[in-house]
């Protein structure tokens, strides 16, 4: 069956290690766009993006997520923007889902109109620091947001990355 949504769902990849070059802000908004329209619970769109394009304040947060692990690298592989998904957690139950999906929104979007992404974790962890709490009340998110995904998003560098064979299992018929 023939249909780009499908194909664009089976052939988006995570890429880790992006050049320099910046993503375009009409690619930019047309992802953040349809991020949004990812369903949510009740239909509350409980969740907020902090798009991040300030490389300032993007190494920061990527020494952050490298320090929740203990090292020293850039787990953002080099991605110059990064769209941080938070879930309001007094909203509705199922705020991280939510969350969640808007993530899995962002991520095919990129694919859709040419930009590669990574989903990172470790957000939860950041964003419960003191230094994480800041960027928050600085960014008007209250107490009620914690931290569900980085969203990286770039141009990759080298060869893109095959996919994994998907496993028999994976799916179970009743």
């Amino acid at each position: 069956m023939g249909n780009s949504a499908l194909e664009n769902l089976k052939t988006r990849r995570s890429v880790r290690s992006f050049s320099s070059r910046p993503v375009e802000q009409e690619k930019l908004d047309a992802i953040l766009e349809a991020a949004t329209y990812a369903p949510t619970g009740m239909g509350k769109q409980s969740p907020v993006i902090v798009l991040v394009k300030d490389p300032k304040t993007r190494d920061k947060v990527s020494k952050l997520n490298a320090g929740v692990m203990g090292r020293e690298m850039d787990p953002f592989y080099g991605a110059p923007v990064v769209a941080i998904v938070f879930g309001n957690k007094e909203s509705v139950p199922t705020w991280f889902e939510d969350a969640c999906l808007v993530a899995g929104n962002l991520l095919n979007a990129a694919h859709a109109v040419g930009v590669d992404s990574c989903y990172v974790y470790r957000a939860k962890e950041v964003f419960s620091s003191a230094e994480g709490q800041a960027l928050m009340k600085e960014w008007g998110l209250g107490e009620n947001y914690v931290g569900v995904a980085d969203c990286i998003l770039g141009y990759g560098e080298g060869e893109a990355p095959q996919p994994a064979p998907r496993k028999a299992d994976y799916i179970k018929i009743v």
